[in-house]
């Protein structure tokens, strides 16, 4: 009965690596999904059928718009804006909903908690698990892309890595957001956030669209500066100006990566 009632400690066996200790918490990802493929598949079907019909249908009836100058169709401006968006929602849905669940109900990360890991640990594990999921949906976009004849440049081999960073920049921040949830209602506050990023990001028309003080407060979104990333690699319209939308993403993903470390600690270790 004392052994049941005991709280848990802290297993002092085998340190490990950060690396190791990463890929421990991705093992036991792919263990939990590798029958749930077509959970998968579903977070790749959204943005190619947004690209077919926005893009390609009613592309018909727009024309193309100017990328650093030079007139793109309608479809090679829409498809970078997809494949960004899709790197933002497989990160997102992973570090929140799933995160959340794992963290109130699963209690997951106690146990976790109760061998040599560290909260660090956890959120490196969890930000890198939603990476490569983000990695999967945008290389097989690429793969669509690059079937329709959306991509123009060598440059967009870089695009790939490109949707890695805007994955790693919204699964921090995302998974750093959730910590401070309280019940699912609070995901409401996700949605909203999101919804109007992906609408006004830039990803179905140019941000000259908006009032100038608007364009302002655009270019300030971490979305806006994934799509325009993207956008620049697949049309070769690549310039000095393209690294601050990777210091911008970069800089995000290791912050939020660091108040996870910090809110798991004060969550689960006080």
């Amino acid at each position: 009965m004392a052994i049941l009632s005991a709280p848990i400690t802290r297993d002092r066996g085998r340190e490990l690596s950060r690396a190791a200790a990463t890929g421990v918490l991705l093992y036991r990802n792919y263990l939990v999904y590798r029958r749930g493929w077509i959970i998968f598949l579903t977070g790749f079907l959204e943005p190619v059928l947004y690209l077919l019909s926005i893009g390609i249908g009613v592309g018909k009836l727009v024309h193309g718009f100017d990328v650093g100058g030079r007139s793109v169709p309608y479809a090679d401006f829409v498809a970078p804006g997809m494949l960004a968006a899709s790197a933002m929602n497989g990160a997102i849905f992973d570090t929140t909903f799933n995160v959340f669940f794992k963290l109130k109900y699963q209690k997951l990360y106690d146990q976790v908690l109760s061998t040599p890991r560290t909260t660090s640990d956890v959120a490196r594990g969890e930000i890198t698990w939603a990476l490569l999921r983000g990695g999967i949906y945008s290389a097989a976009f690429l793969l669509v892309m690059l079937a329709l004849g959306l991509v123009h440049s060598w440059w967009a081999v870089l695009a790939l890595p490109a949707a890695l960073l805007i994955g790693f920049g919204f699964g921090g921040i995302g998974m750093a957001l959730t910590t401070w949830m309280r019940s699912w209602q609070d995901f409401e506050f996700i949605t909203l956030g999101t919804l109007p990023l992906f609408l006004f990001s830039a990803t179905f028309f140019p941000v000259s669209a908006f009032p100038e003080w608007l364009q302002w407060v655009v270019q300030c979104t971490p979305l806006y500066r994934g799509v325009v990333l993207c956008r620049e690699l697949t049309t070769g319209q690549v310039g000095i100006g393209s690294m601050v939308s990777v210091v911008y993403l970069l800089v995000l993903g290791v912050i939020g990566t660091r108040i996870v470390s910090r809110r798991l600690s004060v969550l689960l270790l006080t």
